[in-house]
């Protein structure tokens, strides 16, 4: 039977089995905008109206800078639906970057929230192919944007029918671009099959488990990666959507899920390490409702973990993946023989990426160019393939050629991460090729330090950088934000992390900061870090 996978498939199901279910959208003021899949369906099909008034053709794509509100899900769907493609751009980007991803995408209409109606003020004069801008909201705000309309009033007069286009599932409906902090940003299209069956896998049991009972919030933007795919699992199973749109903060979100009823939240670690200090010093906050949260972008420390499950109830459940995977590549849910074992061992499994989600191949691949064997401690770069990771980028044959290799079993897509992978199947992010720290000719893990100097009962957050050094070529240094109130020394830092590393991974010196730069995606920015100490050089000896 010929059945094409695209998304206009989830968006049918979504208003036909599911007309009544809430999608909940917080307003700038803090109000809150209640509507149906039904009512959502309706607009989705006003925006393709609008779409071929303004003239944006088949193929063509649509630019977003917009955060997570009601608004925002419509455009994950009437472009694709209607055989266009939606740029979800993220607006912490650079502005040289920012100008580069839309005119590199061709976008023709871009549709900016009022909060980001500056930032693309400041750039448009450099975006060459913008011929329209939609503002997110009831009105035009004052403003030099020109040609200029609100969603509202572009939606206002069209139908809430629309005749959808036959679209081979194969047709690009969405394109993201990496955050671009080692080079340019590299574009990363999005096929309706691929986004169709992550959809599929984000509901699976041993995934997200993504199912009509939940209160779903997304607090990661959905600018970034199809919002880990959050918005179209929950729009394919009828779950009640929750946007908080500027209302990001630990103790807005707090209030959202005690509201609401939230079931499942999914947000990079630095919003739950936030949040569990919010909860400390808010007694009175509850997020009872939670059953589990999804975190990604970056590995949560085992403490973190624990923390969740001993004071809030509130389970982590940790997801690796990339931009250009769509992003879902593993997660660590606990298999059968780990969940029967002792608390200990869970909680050091649970701490791993996790196992590599069905359809998504993997291999670890040593200097040499051999798989290296799953015992949990040889390692080599990880390399992935399957439906929903992409094979190329856009406009980029020279980053294609550097990050893919083909041989006898296909084309695998190297991640640049550092892995080993146990007998249980389970992964293990050692760090990225990028941050590892080779001292001596000897790897340590900046991933492993920085977790666990965040359970120390002093330090708030942390992150560890190599520096040059006069003997080991380079060295560790850890970057740290004390909690309120604690002070710690070198070395009772040093004890600490001796418990369980050798003498040689200790960091040769530890920088107390007052903040550590993110990245736009809320990762911690070592580049910053690396630039702002590249002019160090460390001579004492303080490895064995």
């Amino acid at each position: 039977m010929d059945y094409q996978l695209t998304l206009e498939k989830i968006l049918d199901r979504a208003t036909a089995l599911y007309p009544n279910r809430e999608i909940v959208s917080v307003r700038p003021d803090g109000s809150k905008h209640r509507y149906t899949y039904a009512e959502m369906g309706d607009r989705v099909a006003q925006l393709a109206n609008a779409l071929d008034d303004l003239g944006v053709g088949e193929g063509e794509r649509v630019a977003t800078v917009a955060l997570n509100n009601h608004r925002h899900l419509e455009l994950y769907f009437g472009p694709p639906c209607s055989g266009r493609s939606i740029h979800m751009c993220n607006m912490r980007l650079p502005d040289e970057h920012f100008q580069y991803i839309v005119n590199d995408a061709e976008d023709r209409v871009l549709f900016v929230d009022p909060a980001f109606v500056e930032k693309v003020e400041a750039n448009a004069d450099e975006l060459d192919t913008v011929e329209q801008y939609v503002i997110l909201g009831d009105a035009v705000p004052d403003t030099s944007l020109d040609p200029i309309v609100s969603y509202e009033e572009l939606l206002a007069e069209q139908s809430t029918n629309y005749e959808w286009p036959d679209i081979d599932e194969e047709d690009e409906c969405g394109m993201c671009y990496t955050s671009g902090t080692t080079g340019k940003p590299k574009g990363v299209a999005y096929s309706h099959r691929g986004v169709y069956l992550h959809t599929l896998m984000c509901g699976h049991v041993d995934a997200n488990a993504v199912g009509q009972d939940d209160t779903v919030l997304p607090v990661v933007p959905m600018f970034h990666a199809n919002g880990w795919g959050i918005p179209y699992a929950s729009t394919l199973v009828g779950a009640k959507q929750v946007l908080p749109n500027v209302h990001t903060d630990p103790g807005p979100i707090a209030e959202l899920i005690d509201e609401e009823d939230v079931t499942l939240s999914a947000a990079v670690p630095t919003i739950w390490l936030e949040m569990a200090e919010y909860l400390d010093e808010h007694p009175d906050a509850d997020i009872s409702s939670i059953d589990r949260l999804t975190v990604g972008g970056s590995a949560p420390p085992e403490s973190l973990i624990r923390r969740y499950d001993e004071e809030f109830d509130a389970p982590i459940i940790q997801g690796w993946g990339m931009t250009e995977m769509s992003p879902l590549g593993s997660l660590s849910i606990l298999r059968k023989e780990i969940a029967d074992a002792d608390p200990e061992t869970q909680y050091a499994y649970r701490a791993k990426a996790g196992m590599p989600v069905p359809a998504v191949d993997t291999r670890i691949v040593n200097d040499d160019g051999e798989q290296v064997p799953h015992d949990g401690e040889a390692f080599g770069e990880l390399q992935v393939r399957g439906p929903w990771i992409t094979d190329s980028y856009h406009n980029r044959p020279e980053a294609t050629e550097e990050s893919f290799v083909d041989d006898e079993t296909g084309r695998w897509l190297k991640t640049g991460d550092i892995a080993t992978m146990d007998e249980q199947g389970y992964l293990d992010i050692v760090d990225r090729t990028k941050d590892v720290i080779k001292s001596g000719g000897e790897w340590i893990s900046s991933v492993e330090l920085e977790n666990e100097l965040m359970a120390h009962e002093a330090v708030s957050e942390a992150t560890v950088i190599a520096v040059d050094h006069e003997k080991w070529q380079e060295r560790p240094m850890a970057c740290i934000v004390l909690r309120e109130g604690h002070d710690v020394t070198e070395d009772e830092l040093d004890e600490f992390l001796g418990e369980r590393f050798p003498a040689w991974w200790l960091p040769d010196r530890y920088e107390i900061v007052d903040a550590i730069p993110r990245t736009s995606t809320g990762k911690f920015d070592k580049k910053v870090l690396r630039d702002q100490f590249d002019d160090l050089t460390l001579s004492e000896e303080h490895a064995d």
